[in-house]
């Protein structure tokens, strides 16, 4: 029985919908947590160290590197099936599909820059913070005379927000999430069911009010700490 999940089509795409509705809980409470260090350094590395170098953390971090790698995983298969269930008629459909969103048609090509967004920030904050610690290391090199210790997140995250490259590539990333979520949230509901007509429209209003508030406040946050790096916005008091 638990085979089927992963050899039907059906099941691959409910363990998608499943996998996409806990990664959008997660995105939802990392850009909470974000929304903390606008307003106070102390808060935000409150937050950073109870989700610090604990099993509980190490243990969600693995289960949840798990839960990206299936999803990604089963979405290049189902790519790679439905192109082949559908052959060459897919390039006359898609000529004529004046309705479909271009997202939708390149859901694959927005998770390839999801992953390569998810790396940039994994090189930049889990590998400072979480794993640093776990390596037992106390100072953090950021760049040339520039250090912090990896239970100073909000240092971290300030340093690499200040600087306009990194800013950009973040908002860039932010805008490919957005597009991969205002066609993955309809999808995920699809899946699980709510796909008569009254709710079709609706789903696609929640899709985008959900994508829209979540990445919405990644990118807001990330033009707040640039303007603060750069001194045209007052820190934090506290």
């Amino acid at each position: 029985m638990s085979g089927s999940i992963f050899t039907s089509s059906i099941g691959k795409k409910m363990f998608m919908s499943i996998s996409g509705c806990i990664l959008i809980l997660f995105l939802t409470f990392h850009m909470c947590m974000n929304l903390a260090l606008v307003f106070s350094d102390s808060a935000y590395n409150a937050i950073c160290g109870f989700l610090g170098a604990n099993w509980y953390a190490v243990a969600a971090t693995v289960l949840l590197a798990v839960v990206v790698f299936l999803h990604f995983a089963l979405a290049i298969v189902l790519t790679i099936q439905n192109r082949k269930a559908r052959g060459t008629i897919r390039y006359r459909a898609n000529a004529h599909e004046n309705g479909v969103e271009w997202s939708s048609k390149n859901m694959l090509v927005l998770g390839f820059v999801v992953i390569i967004g998810l790396g940039l920030h994994l090189a930049h904050f889990w590998y400072n913070m979480m794993w640093t610690e776990l390596m037992g290391e106390h100072v953090v090199v950021l760049a040339e005379g520039v250090t912090a210790a990896p239970t100073e997140g909000a240092a971290i995250v300030r340093y690499y927000f200040a600087q306009w490259p990194y800013a950009l590539l973040y908002l860039v990333w932010f805008g490919g999430i957005w597009m991969h979520l205002t066609h993955g949230v309809w999808s995920m509901m699809h899946s699980l069911g709510l796909n008569n007509q009254i709710w079709f429209k609706r789903m696609k209003c929640i899709s985008w009010i959900v994508a829209t508030l979540v990445c919405g406040g990644f990118a807001l946050c990330t033009i707040v700490l640039f303007l603060q790096g750069n001194g045209i916005l007052p820190n934090p008091l506290f």
